[in-house]
């Protein structure tokens, strides 16, 4: 028997009804240009001022943009940082918080590393650089910048070509590559060359390499006497092979002696410095290759002995952590049943909860992210997301929280939004309690029936949460209640949940989703014959399963979805992370796996209309998947569509016209088979 939670049903119940006056129209489209997000928001050492990075899209170029804002911790004084054009990000306090540092990028120019005086108002470049800086973080004296940047190194050469006539016009020389990652979803080929530690004088001057040797370093961390800074990275020899393991070193500033701090095989990542100099934090987890593992905090001495871990008790993982003024503990950021939450552990391994809601940077989908720091008296700043509205400046002190920015009160105050709602069943597969999430369209009336569409999440190993995403916006806004499940596979819910993926993917997965379909439906207003489906990356693979193993579902829409593991795994840019952990072996060595759990395996099956998305740049799920569904289906004269998004990578929305074609396509295709008619779009 199905168990069903629905909280906060009084939502459900009843609605208010606003007077005619005061109706207010639903989101739409073109709002996706009207939204503003806060991410990366640093509070000064004394708690006083936030400054953040200010998202949003602009209209006319089509992308996303982000500047520096400056804000006090009351939301008094809010105001942009400089008065320069570019892009603004990575913005660091001074020790002393009398400057700030951050990263300025122009086009077609590169960026560079500026500092701003804040008694002065003024900012200055104080690098010139051959690359692009990243990781920036200030010495504990205010002296220095430490950053990453790639240094090139030489593509190899098989032989050199003649000499061509001089004015002929020959093709491009041929490009010979020998690396195991060589081509990026996102930024395609990726030049020779590796990830460098530098250091540069505060005040401008020569930035100087620290780091040896043709390995990749990242994430530098001051030590509290200025004289070492750690850094993660893999420094063995067979470091392209050995992809899945990352120990943390300590370079000598002057000298650049390198000394690794841990040997675990597996991730240690994001070393962090008590304040004390006593401890050193990180992140890692002991690698056992499986589909899952639980990423834990690890804290040592600053020479790597005594480590041991903290949080042992919570099966989540860590996102990442900051230490606390005393050094006596450490907030930390992690997943759970689809809420992101800051907590506080001391070194006793005594945790509280001290922030939840953290997240709204993913724009799109409503997946989790978000980030947080905090001050020399504890006190934190976040970014704040409710399903309402996107990521806000919030500040979190002494168990009291209050907003600090309201960046879309003049867009989102004059909408009537979807409601969100919690929602948990139980799995027909082994009576395991599984989560999810609807979204219901503005002005819901209960007593109405609803055709339903299901949005499946990427990953898999992922979650959709209690989070805003003008996606699903526009959908409720369509007429349609939307559900997104978190099936097993999903972070939030433990190491075990997590991992029943592993050789077995997809698997049960996908029975959950559909007990969760039902569950929908016994609440009795949703039109059990007006399903449709759809999903992206990991959430294609799945919608795709779903048509192969029934024909529930009115129509379909299968976003960049793998098809054919074979192929997936010896086409897509990161091509080797998925043998053994995702499915056993590789494709030579077990085909019939590799066949079993391909959807194209299932494509006999399929009658349901389905249209087919993806980006013509997609490297991390090529666009020869998609056309295998299309040119199945089509070639068995079940009704398709391709739609191919030219210059998209696999984050199709990235571009926000890009993310209204897919919407609207989806719809458009779902509104031939029963679905809600949409409006057409004004002519102009």
């Amino acid at each position: 028997m199905i168990l069903l939670r629905l909280l906060l049903a009084t939502a459900l119940i009843s609605s208010p009804v606003r007077p005619l006056a005061e109706a207010l129209a639903p989101f739409s489209e073109l709002d996706v240009f009207g939204l503003e997000w806060a991410s990366s928001p640093q509070i000064s050492p004394d708690g006083d001022r936030i400054v953040y990075r200010r998202m949003g899209f602009d209209i006319m170029s089509d992308r996303r943009e982000g500047n520096l804002w400056l804000v006090g911790s009351r939301g008094e004084n809010h105001r942009k940082l400089t008065g320069f054009p570019g892009d603004e990000s990575s913005p660091r306090w001074s020790p002393d918080g009398t400057r700030i540092a951050y990263v300025r990028e122009f086009p077609d120019q590169g960026s560079e590393i500026y500092v701003h005086w804040l008694a002065s108002g003024l900012s200055a470049r104080v690098t010139g650089l051959a690359g692009s800086p990243r990781d920036i973080s200030w010495s504990p004296d205010g002296e220095q910048i430490a950053f990453t940047m790639v240094v090139d190194a030489s593509p190899p050469l098989l032989v050199s070509r003649p000499k061509a006539p001089e004015g002929a016009q020959w093709a491009s020389a041929p490009r010979v590559t020998d690396r195991l990652y060589h081509e990026r979803d996102g930024s395609g080929y990726i030049k020779p060359g590796f990830s460098h530690l530098f250091v540069v004088p505060a005040q401008g001057g020569t930035a100087r390499q620290i780091s040896t040797d043709n390995f990749h370093h990242r994430q530098p961390e001051w030590h509290s006497d200025g004289k070492r800074i750690y850094v993660s990275g893999n420094r063995n020899e067979d470091w392209q092979y050995d992809y899945r393991n990352t120990e943390i070193y300590s370079i000598d500033v002057d000298t650049g002696a390198t000394a690794a701090i841990t040997s675990t095989s597996g991730p240690d990542e994001q070393p962090r410095v008590a304040p004390s100099g006593r401890w050193l934090a990180w992140l890692g987890f002991s690698d056992r290759r499986q589909a899952f593992q639980t990423t834990r905090l690890r804290i040592a001495r600053p020479d790597g002995t005594g480590m041991r871990e903290l949080l042992v008790d919570l099966d989540r993982s860590v996102d990442a952590m900051a230490w606390a003024a005393d050094s006596k503990g450490l907030f930390v950021q992690y997943d759970d049943r689809g809420r992101t939450r800051i907590a506080y552990v001391s070194l006793a391994d005594e945790m509280r909860v001290v922030a939840s809601d953290l997240g709204g940077t993913s724009i799109g989908r409503p997946y989790g992210g978000g980030s947080f720091t905090v001050a020399d008296n504890d006190r934190l700043a976040y970014t704040y997301t409710r399903p309402e509205f996107p990521a806000e400046v919030a500040v979190v002190s002494d168990g009291t929280r209050w907003a600090v920015t309201d960046l879309n009160s003049d867009l989102l105050g004059h909408r009537t939004l979807a409601k969100t709602q919690e929602l948990w069943w139980q799995s027909s597969i082994d009576q395991r309690d599984i989560q999810g999430w609807l979204v219901l369209p503005p002005d819901f009336d209960p007593d109405k029936k609803y055709p339903l569409l299901v949005e499946n999440h990427g990953g898999p190993i992922s979650n959709y949460g209690e989070r805003f995403s003008p996606e699903m916006q526009l959908y409720a806004a369509a007429g349609y209640v939307v559900f997104f499940p978190n099936p097993r596979g999903s972070t939030g819910y433990g190491e075990e949940f997590a991992n029943l993926l592993y050789h077995n993917y997809p698997g049960e997965d996908y029975n959950d989703v559909m007990d969760g379909v039902d569950a929908v439906i016994d609440l009795g207003f949703v039109d059990a014959d007006r399903l449709y489906v759809t999903g992206g990356s990991a959430g294609g693979i799945m919608t795709a399963w779903m048509i192969g193993k029934n024909d529930r579902f009115k129509a379909a829409a299968v976003i960049k979805p793998v098809m054919n593991w074979y192929s997936k795994t010896l086409n897509a840019d990161n091509w080797f992370y998925y043998y053994d952990v995702r499915i056993p072996g590789t494709p030579w060595t077990h085909p019939d796996d590799y066949l079993r759990f391909s959807p194209i395996s299932l494509v006999g099956n399929v009658s349901t209309p389905t249209l087919v998305m993806v980006g013509l740049e997609d490297l991390r799920t090529p666009p020869s998947q998609a056309k295998q569904l299309y040119h199945a289906l089509k070639y068995r004269k079940v009704p398709t569509v391709l739609v191919e998004l030219p210059g998209a990578a696999h984050f199709i929305a990235r571009k926000p016209s890009q993310m209204i074609d897919k919407i609207g396509n989806i719809l458009a295709w779902f509104a031939r088979y029963g679905g809600p008619e949409q409006q057409p779009p004004d002519a102009d």
